[in-house]
């Protein structure tokens, strides 16, 4: 039984990324593109937690962390590009 609500999880996951994708594609504004690709990474994170579980190995972990630590990077490398009109000082 766990494992099938992990496959589901998954299906549901997979969904929302598909959603997340396109609403990026459709997004009008660089700040909104720049959100709507933090949400594709928080959404792959996800994914890539559920199969850690389901494949019950770790290093999965490791690339969902990776992941996590890349988009905080541009997120904040974005928002003071956009705040400050450069990236360093």
């Amino acid at each position: 039984m766990h494992d099938a609500l992990v496959y589901i999880a998954m299906v549901w996951i997979v969904l929302l990324l598909g959603w997340v994708v396109a609403l990026t594609i459709r997004s009008s504004s660089a700040p909104q593109r720049i959100a709507a690709l933090d949400l594709i990474a928080l959404v792959l994170i996800a994914l890539l937690t559920l199969f850690s579980q389901l494949r019950d190995v770790a290093y999965f972990l490791d690339a969902a962390l990776a992941v996590a630590l890349l988009s905080f990077v541009g997120t904040i490398g974005y928002a003071r590009f956009h705040a400050r009109g450069r990236l360093f000082s």
